[in-house]
């Protein structure tokens, strides 16, 4: 819903899958956005109008689409697989970008493109290089170490052709955060939607295997081969039929993979052609979460007092709260006192592996009145601490195990940023906030903010 920064720069930009870039709201960007992003925030669409069919026809299609979200680590073959098929992706990707900006659109004053292979890579394959994770021992290890190097040098490749050579163009290569093991999957998607349904109603609805219960010391492992999402349907039951097998191929698709080769063609332009017309006019992209956990246990919600919303990070926590939602129970006069009672309770859990406790802490929603809050904004945050695939609570008892969805996640401390400029000596300039990257591209742009901008330039 945000229009992009550089909108109200007088410069030309071209950009290659950012994401959440709405080329709506910038309509004299070019470029492609969607095509392998990991997590675009946009479908695919490209401007200007027309230049889609053109990019798809050069490029094709994404050719690892399958990894972007890999969960590889119960199988050693699809953990070299995803090692393999990301570096081909970024191959191809480094090819794009150098087309892009030096033969389709060469005059620009700004060039962004984004690489989420290694993020993906990252959250997929951790566990090869921490020997403090808890499956650093899994016979994967070896074949995810070799990936996640080759998946950096691939990302190596890529900027070393794209920096400049002519020492007029500045460069500016950065993330904003780090990585590490992942604390946050499995805990927020399904122990947490589970404590809370304990609470409310002093039985489970989780369902875990016997001999997993039994070890709750230990991290469960999936059978290899086994996809997590669908084991997941078992430990908690869909609410719907249309949750069980969502997208289902209808009649519809089923007649599209008989059609002739032509026909197909002809297909693939005109799908082309709707990602051009939502680009430049059609409804925004909403994102399909139902494969979440969380979101089976919606049905339950309204005779919650408290319940947790589908969230791949931190744990989000909404109160039922009387005149905000539809079902609402507590009364405003009571939210502070509801949001302690919950704070307590679930500071309470211990994490079964480590014996320590399981929350590190829970955050309140930074608004004066929570009846303002929207319907996807919690009134609690909740930060787990360290690698939590089960909950010990003291009243209701043990939740899970159930097995770790990714082993790496968003827990490292400092991202990096490297500046190559004109004029700039170089040197280690120290730990700056993430929020200073954007305006020192402004600062080398040699222009101003146009609007209020967080951070200050690192020149």
């Amino acid at each position: 819903r945000f229009t992009p920064w550089w909108t109200g720069l007088d410069r030309r930009v071209v950009v290659f899958d950012t994401p959440y870039v709405d080329l709506r709201r910038a309509p004299d960007t070019r470029g492609v956005v969607g095509w392998g992003a990991h997590d675009p925030g946009r479908l695919l669409t490209a401007s200007p109008r027309g230049f889609l069919a053109e990019f798809k026809s050069r490029f094709g299609p994404y050719p690892a689409s399958r990894w972007t979200y890999g969960m590889p680590f119960p199988s050693s073959a699809d953990t070299q697989t995803m090692g393999e098929s990301l570096c081909r992706a970024l191959d191809l990707r480094s090819g794009a970008a150098r087309w892009l900006a030096m033969e389709r659109f060469p005059d620009w004053d700004l060039f962004i493109t984004v690489a989420g292979e290694l993020h993906g890579a990252v959250e997929g394959l951790w566990h090869g290089v921490d020997s403090r994770h808890p499956l650093h021992g899994h016979p994967s290890t070896p074949a995810a170490e070799r990936a996640l190097v080759d998946v950096h040098r691939a990302l190596d490749r890529m900027v070393g052709q794209l920096m400049p050579s002519d020492g007029h163009t500045a460069l500016v290569a950065f993330n904003p955060g780090g990585m590490g093991p992942n604390h946050s999957d499995v805990a927020s998607m399904v122990l947490l939607p589970e404590l809370l349904y304990r609470h409310a109603f002093g039985h489970p609805l989780l369902r875990v295997p016997s001999e997993w219960a039994a070890s709750p010391g230990r991290v469960p492992i999936l059978q290899d081969g086994a996809g997590w999402t669908a084991a997941s349907k078992a430990w908690v039951p869909p609410v719907s039929a249309e949750l069980l097998d969502w997208p289902r191929p209808g009649p519809l698709r089923t007649l599209v993979r008989r059609l002739p080769a032509p026909v197909k063609g002809a297909l693939k332009g005109a799908r082309a052609a709707v990602g051009d017309w939502r680009a430049h006019g059609g409804p925004r992209a909403r994102q399909d979460l139902h494969w979440q956990p969380a979101l089976r246990y919606r049905r339950h919600w309204p005779r919650m007092p408290a319940f947790a919303l589908p969230s791949f990070y931190d744990g989000r926590i909404r109160l039922n709260l009387r005149g905000r939602e539809r079902d609402g129970m507590i009364e405003p006069s009571r939210y502070q006192e509801a949001c302690e009672a919950m704070t307590q309770m679930v500071g309470e859990c211990r994490n079964p592996r480590t014996g320590e406790p399981a929350v590190d802490s829970i955050e309140r929603a930074d608004t004066r009145d929570p009846l303002a809050l929207t319907g996807s904004e919690a009134d609690l945050i909740v930060v787990w601490r360290g690698v939590v695939t089960a909950l010990e609570h003291p009243r209701l008892g043990l939740v899970g195990p159930v097995p770790l969805r990714r082993t790496g996640g968003h827990t490292g401390r400092y991202g990096m940023a490297c500046v190559l400029a004109p004029g700039v000596d170089p040197g280690d300039r120290g730990v700056r906030s993430a929020f200073d990257v954007a305006p020192t591209i402004v600062d080398l742009l040699g222009g101003r903010p146009v609007g209020p901008m967080s951070g200050q330039s690192l020149l």
